[in-house]
């Protein structure tokens, strides 16, 4: 067969593997009372290790999942499809208890991944009647929460990765928001992103961007993130950089 053909085979095989991990990430769920929620993934290639996923849980609650595979491209990608069809089947049967959902995850990761691969994953249920989010970090990226007054929450109680380690009894916490209040939820390609210099953009340049813009629409507030980061690498992106955003109306 000439080679032509077999590289057009290999990118419409690309293209197909492309869509079917971005359908995971599209916002099919319905709105909430008092809740604003978007996010963007963006990869360096084609595929990445990155995720984000929104789960509507019914009872005015929703779910939100930002994940980071461990290595990059195909390997990261199966990696981060195995963690979020995991956990998506996990929360449909554990109820309300994400740390038994975060146990299940860990458990079929484990057991279906290479030694040396993992995924840092936060997991938290927004529920609009009590106004809360109850969540578990699974080694990842400690997201933060911009409260009315400019005070800074960190969310970070959880356990360890899931696939590192066979059996992880992982840890809930509870966090009260109020109307004002933003939670950012992201991965290290965002924190980490770096300037011609070498110099990291970092949480404080998130933090700063998030500020000026937390009146706006989460939407707004996504778009201004990346903007910004860009601005800041002058459009250089080496990591796959995941943004989720919650504003509590």
């Amino acid at each position: 067969m000439p080679s032509n053909i077999l590289a057009t085979e290999d990118r419409s095989e690309w293209a197909t593997a492309y869509d079917v991990q971005q359908r995971f990430m599209r916002h099919l769920v319905p709105a909430i009372n008092i809740l604003d929620y978007s996010a963007r993934c963006r990869q360096v290639h084609e595929l990445g290790g990155d995720c984000f996923d929104f789960l509507s849980l019914g009872e005015n609650r929703l779910a939100i999942v930002v994940g980071d595979a461990s290595g990059k491209g195909l390997a990261a990608a199966l990696m981060i499809s195995n963690v979020q069809s995991s956990l998506r089947t996990a929360a449909l049967f554990t109820g309300n208890d994400r740390a038994a959902a975060l146990e299940a995850v860990n458990r079929q990761v484990y057991a279906t991944s290479l030694a040396d691969r993992y995924a840092t994953l936060f997991y938290g249920v927004f529920d609009g009647t009590a106004q809360t989010l109850r969540y578990v970090n699974a080694g990842h990226n400690p997201p933060l929460v911009m409260r009315r007054d400019s005070s800074i929450a960190w969310l970070e109680s959880g356990g360890a990765p899931v696939g590192m380690f066979q059996d992880w009894i992982y840890e809930e916490a509870t966090i009260e928001l109020s109307p004002g209040d933003l939670v950012l939820a992201y991965t290290d390609g965002v924190t980490e992103a770096t300037n011609p210099l070498g110099e990291e953009w970092g949480v404080e340049g998130l933090r700063r961007v998030a500020a000026k813009n937390r009146a706006r629409s989460a939407e707004d507030v996504v778009d201004a993130i990346f903007n910004s980061m860009d601005e800041f690498t002058n459009g250089r992106q080496t990591d796959d950089a995941t943004i989720a955003v919650l504003r509590v109306h």
